[in-house]
């Protein structure tokens, strides 16, 4: 367990705790609490839970849908919806209309809910460290666990409603900056690509921050931000020269830009990692492996194979493996006595292809 630093833990999920008796104890697993006779974070997970089910379907609402009026047809806003509704089930004669329906908005949340996703972020944060765990949980090794990551996620959410009176504008501002919704849903993988970048260069994560005191040393200023008393994310990828900054009428929305500036700039310095900086060498025995790695990390779907088996003249079997990703616009077949070697010979042609020629930009 790291030593609590609620300065830094506050910097990345974009909140500051009035009571942060109340951030430390989402950190509290059951173990540790009945050890320490303190309160866990069980209850504040509930309630996490259902703070973000209704912000990301309260998302929904604006990003993919609208309230018309009779009158003049003319979209309400989330707020006007919401005094409608308190005045009466009546009071406006407007339709909710979606652009998707209930399945394909069911895809959505379940992408941006699951457990893998909540993992993932609070391991982009970095926040796993903190946790404080029984010696049983140290013992087992649960610090690591996808479940115990979604956990504390929720956690902290519950937390941040606990502190600020269940005020929407303050939860939605959290569940953004935590869960990074744009990288999820719009195939913006600026923040993931930022973070594997930092990890890879630095054997840290980036680390962000709200308090415009935060450097006072200068910082790399995004051309495209708006006025100063706008809101401001700082931006820092462990060593790297001078932090970022880039603003936002929300914390949400500076954190995005931040992020997206840091990446536009590593991009034009020529830092970024590419596909080919993945794999040292390409291999046929290891070709199937490396191909999942590079899946791994995001540059393409997992491969799929295909398996067919023939004869030849003596009865011998002959196997023909296709390979195919969904993202790459070819595919590629190799043939064998042994399944596993034809397998192997196709997984390596598709790796050979996606080296030379695949595009991670499409």
């Amino acid at each position: 367990m790291n030593e609590f630093d609620y300065e830094k833990i506050e910097g990345q999920i974009g909140y500051n705790f009035t009571n942060q008796k109340l951030l430390r104890q989402a950190f509290v697993r059951r173990s540790y609490s009945q050890e320490h006779n303190v309160e866990n974070n069980e209850v504040l997970e509930f309630y996490g839970d259902k703070v973000l089910e209704f912000i990301v379907g309260k998302l929904f609402s604006e990003w993919y849908g609208s309230v018309r009026k009779e009158s003049n047809q003319q979209p309400l806003s989330f707020e006007e919806m919401f005094m409608y509704a308190r005045r009466s089930p009546t009071a406006s004669s407007g339709e909710y209309r979606s652009d998707y329906n209930e399945g394909k908005l069911t895809e959505f949340r379940k992408l941006l809910v699951s457990r893998q996703t909540l993992a993932q972020r609070i391991y982009d944060m970095d926040l796993e460290p903190y946790l404080q765990l029984g010696k049983s949980d140290e013992n087992n090794g649960v610090r690591d666990k996808d479940s115990v990551r979604e956990d504390l996620f929720e956690a902290i959410l519950g937390a941040v409603a606990i502190d600020s009176g269940w005020d929407i504008k303050q939860m939605q501002d959290a569940v953004e900056v935590m869960l990074c919704p744009n990288d999820l849903l719009f195939d913006e993988n600026h923040v993931h690509d930022v973070v594997q970048w930092t990890i890879d260069e630095y054997g840290c994560v980036p680390s962000t921050c709200f308090d415009p005191h935060c450097h006072p040393g200068g910082c790399l200023g995004d051309p495209s931000s708006k006025p100063f008393d706008s809101c401001a994310c700082y931006l820092t990828l462990g060593d790297y020269r001078l932090p970022f900054r880039s603003t936002g009428n929300k914390r949400a929305e500076a954190r995005d830009n931040v992020f997206r500036f840091a990446y536009q700039h590593l991009k034009k310095e020529g830092l970024l990692h590419s596909i080919k900086d993945e794999i040292d060498e390409p291999d046929e025995q290891l070709a199937i492996n490396q191909l999942e790695t590079l899946a791994r990390r995001d540059y393409f779907e997992l491969p799929e194979y295909k398996y067919t088996e023939t004869h030849d003249k003596n009865g011998n079997p002959i196997w023909q493996v296709t390979c195919m990703i969904d993202d790459v616009d070819k595919v590629f077949n190799a043939t064998d006595s042994s399944k596993k070697k034809a397998k192997k010979k196709a997984a390596f042609k598709m790796l050979k292809y996606v080296l030379e020629y695949f595009d991670e930009e499409d």
